[in-house]
């Protein structure tokens, strides 16, 4: 893929102050993300896959650096990006179909085009038999089917997922994780998805960017050359989980170590 880069991070640091101190979460992130690109953060709890994400989706700013989509600096929000979180954020008062509507409603769309687009994002998900329930009445992995069709329907170009599929059985993420790559091939949306998970991001990215512990830093980016679908039992696969376990858990033993030189409560 070439051109302009549809997500472009350069030199990109985010300082944390907490407790009289100062953390560095982030630190020179430099990274281009490819219109229709799927790219996966990969690495270990405080490696700042998380506040990088959330800093590309213009939910908090970097301390340096710059964050282009689209040639356009991000300062805040937008409905170029759309968010998937691990803990669904649904509106708890609406059915599956007030959910899936709402931002449609909130840019005043005619009620026919939204009936259409809610209609056909339910088809495509296999949401048509619930779509009068609440959410409190779903599985988890209906509730993140809800929230994946509710950033479709207003048609965001870019979708940041964090964690999304983290607190699901292994039988409902495999089937997440092919829903999200049909999703995918269909609309070529560019995705940066958030995963501790080596597999994960085996079976569903273009690469893997690989994120050191604090500070965070690109340790390596990883490119997946295999084909799709992708066979978790096949030796290219296997043999890209081991080089990718090795790199994380280098970062993971970086974190033990720094764990047990912290001060004890007496």
């Amino acid at each position: 893929m070439t051109g302009r880069p549809h997500i472009q991070i350069s030199k990109v640091s985010k300082i944390f102050s907490t407790g009289g101190r100062e953390v560095i979460a982030l630190e020179d992130i430099n990274l281009d993300v490819q219109p229709g690109e799927f790219i996966c953060l990969l690495g270990p709890s405080g490696c700042g896959k998380s506040t990088l994400l959330n800093a590309v989706a213009g939910f908090s700013s970097p301390t340096s650096g710059t964050i282009t989509v689209s040639g356009q600096s991000v300062r805040e929000p937008g409905p170029d990006r759309g968010m998937v979180f691990q803990e669904y954020a649904l509106f708890p008062w609406m059915t599956v179909e007030k959910n899936i509507a709402f931002g449609l409603e909130i840019k005043k769309l005619p009620g026919t085009k939204i009936r259409e687009k809610v209609g056909a994002l339910l088809d495509m998900l296999n949401l048509q038999d619930f779509r009068d329930r609440y959410p409190k009445d779903l599985s988890g992995g209906m509730r993140q089917r809800v929230a994946i069709a509710r950033v479709l329907a207003l048609d965001s170009p870019i979708m940041l997922m964090d964690e999304p599929f983290g607190a699901l059985d292994s039988l409902t993420r495999r089937n997440l994780q092919d829903e999200l790559l049909r999703i995918w091939m269909e609309f070529r949306k560019t995705i940066i998805f958030v995963t501790h998970s080596i597999e994960e991001s085996i079976y569903l990215a273009d690469r893997i960017v690989v994120m050191t512990y604090r500070p965070g830093k690109i340790k390596k980016v990883v490119s997946v050359t295999m084909a799709r679908p992708r066979d978790p039992s096949s030796v290219e696969f296997n043999d890209l989980k081991k080089e990718l376990s090795l790199l994380v858990m280098e970062e993971q033993s970086r974190h033990n170590q720094e764990q047990t030189r912290l001060p004890t409560a007496e």
